[in-house]
């Protein structure tokens, strides 16, 4: 596909979230500077706001959008035309479904280039237990999804898997008022990483399936065993199948199969919707199914196993 004129970058966020300080920041940057114009579309107001001098000094037409009714295709190919910019930003209402401006045909030429979230980490629980399909919709095919205001780092791994089963490719970034968080995660495992074989509890399922994904290197060579319900999808070879476990990534309605794949000899008997305890080596390769490089486990062992009934949790 041929890369859009006019790049799209759509920016999402309950109120107070962080939004439009992060895009002051950005706009102001060297590395962010066009010889055109910079179309900023604010379709929320928080507590910062964008100054006259700024916007003419880096070249941005802001334009307002009071409601969402006005977000349409129309207003936006009016847009194009009055301005005619070279970029266009779109600071997003938190209590707008995202979905709903991703569905909208774009003017000619335009084409969401990247889609930013951003969290503010002291009232994310409260936001996620009362609004959790509105988040889910925001971080869905987010490439960045910047957590502020961490002022303790104690739930930020599970903050952290709350996105990455949504959005696997997401880089999640944790900042407090002196910025960025390193290294805080090293040992966040319930498990032990130096067992000849690693044991993945039920309840543990999620964190492994996540960490792995994250930090594929310390998992290579190694043999993990745990129970999984068997997948057989048509395109798999005969001694291929996806031993995984359904995860709740929204509500009851919204879940999603989260597996790995495995070779085995014994994978030609075994029938979907069968429960296996799996023991197996973890090894790397390409495949159509991860669009790149992931896991795929060379089974030692697999024998039927009793259904493990729950849902596979993050928060």
């Amino acid at each position: 596909m041929n890369e859009p004129d006019v790049l799209v970058y759509l920016m999402t966020g309950f109120l107070d979230s962080g939004k439009t300080q992060f895009l002051k920041f950005t706009l102001e940057q060297d590395y962010f500077q066009i010889p055109g114009t910079t179309l900023l579309i604010l379709c929320e107001e928080g507590e910062e706001e964008y100054g006259q001098e700024g916007l003419k000094k880096y070249k941005i037409a802001l334009e307002k959008v009071e409601s969402q009714e006005e977000l349409t295709e129309e207003y936006l190919r009016s847009l194009d035309e009055k301005y005619h910019p070279q970029r266009v930003v779109v600071e997003y209402n938190g209590m707008w479904k995202v979905s709903d401006f991703e569905k909208l045909a774009l003017p000619d030429g335009w084409g969401i280039e990247q889609k930013l979230t951003t969290v503010d980490a002291s009232t994310f629980q409260m936001y996620l237990t009362n609004l959790k399909p509105l988040f889910v919709e925001m971080v869905r095919g987010s490439e960045l999804v910047l957590f502020n205001r961490c002022k303790d780092i104690r739930p930020l791994a599970g903050y952290r898997r709350s996105v990455k089963v949504v959005s696997p490719q997401a880089e999640v970034i944790f900042e407090d008022e002196r910025g960025e968080l390193e290294n805080i995660f090293e040992n966040d495992v319930p498990y032990d990483m130096d067992a000849p074989v690693i044991e993945i509890r039920p309840e543990d399922y999620g964190i492994w399936y996540v960490d792995m994904m994250e930090h594929p290197d310390k998992y290579k060579g190694k043999v993990v065993e745990y129970t999984a319900k068997v997948l057989k999808p048509r395109a798999f070879p005969a001694k291929m199948f996806l031993p995984g476990r359904m995860a709740m990534t929204c509500c009851a309605d919204d879940t999603s199969f989260l597996g790995y794949v495995c070779k085995s000899p014994y994978a030609p008997k075994l029938k979907a919707g069968q429960w296996v305890k799996l023991r197996a080596k973890i090894g790397f390769a390409r495949l159509a199914l991860y669009r790149g490089k992931g896991p795929v486990l060379e089974a030692e062992d697999v024998e039927l196993a009793e259904p493990i009934e729950e849902l596979v949790y993050f928060n």
